[in-house]
């Protein structure tokens, strides 16, 4: 006869116990919110030239963002699209003023 401890042992090791899929479940939602995460600064990244960083800071406020909805990888590739598309529009505004700048800068 099959004591406790060999039962639960011998059920841990058929299959994983809840808190085990949580942690899995958790990590696989992580993995793929960074592979979102990846695809859109990647996208991103030629358009912004030297403003790296404030792209990925963007991107990681729209991660912040979808966390606090409750369904972050129903939320986030949206949110962190909108926020780079931002970030590329901010930076062409900056480009172009420094452009328009430069010939008065040159004449002065």
């Amino acid at each position: 006869m099959k004591t406790n401890e060999n039962v639960n042992e011998f059920n841990v090791n058929a299959q994983p116990n809840f808190s085990d899929r949580c942690v899995a479940s958790c990590r696989k939602l992580l993995a793929q919110l960074e592979d979102v995460k990846e695809q859109v600064v990647e996208e991103f990244r030629g358009r912004i030239e030297d403003h790296q960083h404030v792209l990925e800071l963007a991107v990681n406020e729209a991660e912040a963002l979808a966390w606090q909805t409750g369904f972050p990888q129903l939320f986030f590739p949206t949110l962190a699209t909108e926020k780079a598309s931002a970030v590329t529009g901010w930076h062409q505004r900056q480009r172009s003023l420094r452009e328009r700048t430069s010939p008065m800068l040159i004449a002065a």
